[in-house]
């Protein structure tokens, strides 16, 4: 084997091994048509109850507006931030601001929620 062919196949297999861990590094949501979708294309929402990085939304709130999960070894990078719910288990947040998708949004887009009440709201690319 060349030492050309031997590095390329290490360069592979650095590559294959390091391709999973980018993966999980990607943004738990992207911005799309000017606003936030998680990975299935769903619309981003914040709750104006939220104070201080603590969810205000559980119960049948959460059932309706369910909370962004995050693994249990989930990271903060940038504006992103991991919450810690009442149940004990993670939530992301964006800018502090911990975040949702909406149970009546049935189709990748849909901003069913945007306004429900005065309290919830879109998360826009301005705010990004």
């Amino acid at each position: 084997m060349t030492h050309y062919a031997q590095s390329f196949k290490a360069l592979a297999l650095a590559a294959a091994l390091a391709l999973p861990t980018m993966a999980f590094a990607a943004d738990p949501a992207m911005m799309k048509g000017g606003m936030m979708v998680d990975h299935k294309g769903m619309t981003v929402y914040t709750f104006d109850q939220d104070a201080s990085g603590k969810s205000m939304c559980s119960g049948e709130c959460a059932k309706n507006w369910p909370p962004m999960m995050a693994p249990a070894d989930a990271k903060a990078d940038g504006k992103w931030s991991v919450i810690k719910r009442d149940d004990g288990m993670m939530q992301w947040a964006y800018d502090g601001k911990p975040l949702y998708t909406f149970v009546k949004d049935e189709k990748p887009g849909e901003m069913k929620g945007d306004g429900m009440k005065n309290v919830w709201h879109v998360v826009h690319e301005s705010q990004k």
